[in-house]
């Protein structure tokens, strides 16, 4: 699959690692000349200097084979824009757009987004559920919403520290997909024992955020 990311942030490295992980081909493109020399240390992926506002950019990284695009800029604007070139100009079948403001949303949908990500809805049900972020170094939801991936980094002081994940009393509809140990993945099994400072790479169900976070670290505030 080649997919294509428009923009930066922890999301961009994130997905860029998880897609790379599966054997994707991914191409990033970001306006910041020293930002793409960064992502190019990093990532085993294509990176693009330019606005992925146009067109000829979008074409030098490869939009029209491209089996996705997902638009991750701070500016909405730029995100729908980006996506409707995608489809429109290059026919890709499935786009992804970031929505800072929830009012865009159903703009954005109206005018033809595949998919819309709303970073204040996932923001919104955590103020809801009384939970904090504070370990929670990264977050992206999934199918708009119905499904989150959760990063949380775990400290001396959770009682989860030293114990078996099969030991763990984690709600339903909660699955611990990778966690990231001194720089290396490794893929969890039942006998996998958490330690301090792993990055526990979390999907679950958004009703059960509070739940999980709460066994994780013994406490939600």
């Amino acid at each position: 699959m080649n997919i294509v990311i428009v923009g930066g942030g922890k999301q961009v490295h994130f997905l860029t690692k998880s897609f790379v992980s599966k054997g994707y081909s991914v191409t990033i493109i970001n306006h910041d000349a020293e930002y793409c020399k960064k992502l190019a240390r990093m990532h085993q992926a294509n990176i693009v200097h330019g606005d992925g506002t146009k067109p000829y950019i979008l074409e030098d990284a490869g939009v029209a084979y491209a089996d996705m695009v997902i638009a991750l800029t701070t500016e909405d604007p730029n995100n729908l824009v980006i996506c409707q070139i995608a489809e429109k100009m290059f026919k890709v079948k499935k786009t992804f757009a970031m929505v800072n403001d929830p009012k865009n949303i159903d703009i954005f949908r109206k005018l033809g987004v595949n998919n819309v990500i709303s970073t204040a809805d996932i923001i919104s049900s955590f103020i809801e559920q009384k939970i904090s972020v504070d370990d929670i170094t990264n977050l992206f939801p999934i199918e708009e919403g119905k499904v989150t991936a959760m990063e949380i980094e775990v400290s001396p002081d959770f009682p989860t520290v030293g114990k078996r994940l099969k030991e763990i009393e984690f709600p339903r509809d909660v699955t611990i997909g990778c966690i990231i140990r001194r720089e290396q993945a490794v893929i969890p099994r039942g006998d996998t024992v958490v330690e301090e400072d792993d990055k526990l790479i979390i999907l679950c169900l958004p009703m059960v955020q509070s739940d999980v976070l709460k066994t994780i670290r013994g406490r939600t505030d």
